[in-house]
């Protein structure tokens, strides 16, 4: 599999979100709140996560157990989906604590865990890395 441009997209939203979550995060966090920077990340971190998400639906990897290309990490773009409706379904209900749960749980697993996954060595882009470290 090379550098497509779908991939490129892809894995500069994935990074970007990856950096703009804990700022969303973190400005909601301690006993000085800052709404304001809390909203801009967290909207730049919802675009980019849904980026991630429609990209990923053109990824297609043959290589690994798949249906028709759909590898198991694939199952993340209905959940990124539904997660984000969810997110801000509790917070149009005013059910602030649900959404900070979703959301937190969105960075976590669809980000940081999709991010370890993706850099397991049989992965694209952990031969990349790993290739590139003169690891493998």
């Amino acid at each position: 599999m090379d550098m497509s441009p779908v991939i490129a997209v892809h894995m500069t939203a994935a990074l970007t979100a990856v950096l703009t979550g804990p700022v969303a995060l973190w400005a909601r966090q301690g006993d000085r709140s800052r709404p304001r920077l809390h909203r801009a990340f967290g909207y730049a971190w919802v675009t980019v996560m849904l980026i991630t998400a429609i990209s990923a639906l053109f990824i297609r990897d043959f290589s690994l157990p798949n249906i028709a290309g759909y590898t198991p990490i694939h199952l993340l773009v209905p959940v990124t989906f539904l997660g984000l409706f969810g997110a801000f379904r509790h917070l149009a209900r005013g059910n602030v604590a649900a959404h900070r749960q979703v959301m937190r749980g969105l960075y976590y697993g669809a980000c940081v865990l999709a991010g370890v996954f993706t850099l397991l060595p049989g992965r694209y882009l952990g031969q990349l890395v790993w290739g590139g470290l003169g690891l493998l």
